[in-house]
């Protein structure tokens, strides 16, 4: 499966970024907790030359601890930090600031020791469509400065904001690369909701939504839908489907002859995954192979 897209607005927030790159001090990467690599665009390194940069695992409520600090390590191995936040309840928001002008401390004290008064740290943020950036800045800010929503493509223009007197934050709109080739990375930005669910089918999201819980979180299926056999066999389809529609039969979701909807039992799955009501659940692990 290859799936490709390049609206006009994000090739436009491509050649944007590498316009205004020289006038920026520290790039802040924003990704979901729960899909890390997934959800990073591969362009970004390329795009950034080199630029001091702090990563943040936003929606780290809904990710599992563990898993959230495995990554936090890779990241580390990688030489980049990492910090788990929640841009929608503020979590560790207050820390970003202070990671900022960590990353900046050099030339701030080479200001300093030169008399002059340092300016505020030009930060840019990046990540990929509906990945909380918008939420981010308005926890930043303060105040409502950023349109948000729970569909990809939110922000259109690029726009500077003020956080406090200590840092200009520039907001791009979210970039997704041209085309990806890996069907998980797919399915892992569908069943978070990164991606429009019209480019995969319904039931093809919930499939591999039931079959990594099963294999990963078994327990929150069971806990969650009352459903207590679950296949020992990963790779047999009509097992899987089989708790699909044990799920739909617990939830309602039932058409004329008894038979499931499995359209409707897809969309609780995919819903209930979301709003975290299965637990904490990370969908990618740094062993993964992707």
């Amino acid at each position: 499966m290859t799936i490709q897209w390049f609206p006009g607005h994000m090739t436009k927030a491509r050649r944007q970024i590498e316009e205004k790159l020289k006038l920026i001090d520290v790039v802040i990467e924003l990704l979901d907790a729960r899909i890390p690599l997934s959800s990073r665009n591969p362009m970004v390194d390329e795009i950034l030359k080199g630029k001091p940069r702090l990563v943040l695992l936003n929606k780290n409520d809904l990710a599992d601890p563990q898993v959230t600090a495995d990554w936090v390590k890779y990241f580390a191995d990688q030489g980049l930090p990492a910090l788990p936040i929640d841009a929608a309840t503020g979590t560790h928001v207050k820390e970003i600031l202070p990671r900022v002008k960590q990353l900046w401390a050099h030339k701030i004290e080479r200001q300093l020791s030169k008399g002059i008064n340092p300016r505020a740290v030009r930060a840019l943020i990046v990540g990929i469509p509906n990945v909380g950036k918008s939420t981010l800045i308005n926890q930043l800010a303060g105040k409502k400065i950023a349109a948000t929503g729970d569909k990809p493509g939110v922000t259109k223009g690029q726009q500077w904001i003020k956080v406090g007197t200590e840092m200009d934050l520039l907001d791009t709109p979210g970039i997704l690369w041209p085309k990806f080739e890996d069907q998980m990375v797919g399915m892992r930005l569908a069943a978070t909701g990164a991606i429009k669910e019209e480019l995969l089918h319904l039931d093809e999201i919930a499939l591999f939504v039931v079959k990594y819980m099963v294999q990963n979180y078994g327990a929150g299926i069971q806990e969650r839908f009352g459903v207590q056999d679950l296949p020992e066999d990963l790779d047999d389809i009509q097992e899987m489907v089989k708790v699909m529609e044990a799920i739909g039969r617990k939830r309602g979701a039932i058409v004329s002859g008894g038979k499931v909807d499995l359209d409707k039992a897809s969309l609780i799955i995919i819903r209930e995954l979301r709003a975290g009501k299965m637990g904490r659940i990370s969908l990618e692990r740094p062993l993964d192979k992707r």
